[in-house]
């Protein structure tokens, strides 16, 4: 779809950037289209465009100020009119985290070491005015691969017994993320920029927009157990060392929670990504399920995820899960 929005012409020229060149960026797994602008006199910006019913960029626009107020390096909003899905913000550039590290695998642990300060950084602020992660939510979230799937491989499940074992092994974090951390939810190499095309330069943050109050733990999985890029072993061990040496967060309760949210994210991602396929028509996505579903058996492998290990050992047929959850033909 290479038409450009209706009304994108009067907002650009509201905005001081009638004239600009506009050149479509490849999209996401959402509604939303992006586009980059640049004008004659060298200037450049991002254009998000997330229309309504479908999308509503008045979070992005919320959390992008309060991270920008904050010291965070979130992009800073040049214009914005939210009820027609339009945002212009500040450009990044190209240097993507994942992308870079294609062409500069030497500066691996480098890079990984900044994101993991920038998150130090973002857990040492007071949290945000979000919502709470709370237990319906992580509910919500991982009955998706249940949801879609299970259905989608053509199991039986109870999902009665799937909910309860959640809560059982969700209780006790629940209580320990109080008073709770701003967690962007969808923090990994794809959506941290690389400002300046450095590995220790600040980090540019980006799709933040269903920011929540929660576990410092849930962002630390997003990006060390990332569905796009694998992360070897030795450095996620590394990573979390590297974390608790710079916030104290070195306990075993802390790793129980890592593990914990590790299996809620990564059921979560197994669902989203069948639900693309099945009802977006949207199948890349698929190929993808056995990096996560291999992340998801070793955080059941952890003694605090039982109720839950035994409910997939239970629900689950062992040749599919041998296939690290891959999806029938």
């Amino acid at each position: 779809m290479n038409t450009l929005p209706d009304g994108l012409a009067a907002f650009l020229a509201e905005a001081g950037w009638e004239g600009a060149a506009i050149s479509p960026l490849p999209g996401d797994a959402s509604f939303r289209r992006y586009f980059r602008l640049s004008r004659s006199d060298g200037a450049r910006a991002m254009l998000m465009h997330a229309p309504p019913p479908h999308e509503d960029p008045a979070p992005f626009l919320a959390v992008a100020r309060w991270l920008s107020a904050h010291g965070m390096r979130a992009p800073a909003i040049l214009a914005a009119a939210p009820e027609a899905g339009f945002v212009l913000t500040e450009d990044f550039g190209n240097d993507r985290m994942r992308d870079w590290l294609e062409t500069h695998p030497e500066h691996e642990r480098a890079a990984y070491e900044a994101a993991v300060a920038a998150l130090a950084a973002l857990h040492r602020l007071p949290p945000g005015p979000f919502p709470p992660y709370d237990m319906a939510t992580y509910q919500r979230e991982a009955a998706l691969i249940v949801e879609w799937y299970c259905p989608a491989q053509g199991l039986e499940v109870d999902t009665a017994g799937f909910a309860a074992a959640w809560e059982e092994v969700l209780a006790p974090l629940i209580a320990r993320q109080q008073p709770g951390v701003t967690v962007l939810r969808d923090y990994h190499a794809e959506n941290i920029m690389l400002l300046g095309g450095q590995p220790g330069a600040p980090q540019g943050l980006i799709d933040f927009q269903d920011a929540l109050v929660g576990h410092p733990a849930y962002d630390l999985v997003s990006l060390l157990q990332d569905a796009r890029r694998d992360v070897p072993a030795p450095l996620e061990d590394a990573m979390l060392a590297h974390y608790a040496a710079l916030t104290g967060a070195d306990s075993a309760d802390f790793r129980a929670d890592y593990a914990r949210l590790g299996a809620q994210r990564n059921a979560k991602i197994v669902g989203i990504f069948t639900r693309l396929k099945v009802r977006d028509g949207k199948p890349r996505y698929l190929a993808l399920i056995p990096r996560v579903w291999a992340a998801l058996e070793r955080d059941l492998a952890h003694p605090a995820l039982a109720p839950v290990a035994r409910w997939f050992d239970a629900n689950i047929p062992p040749a599919l899960r041998a296939a690290n959850g891959a999806m029938l033909p």
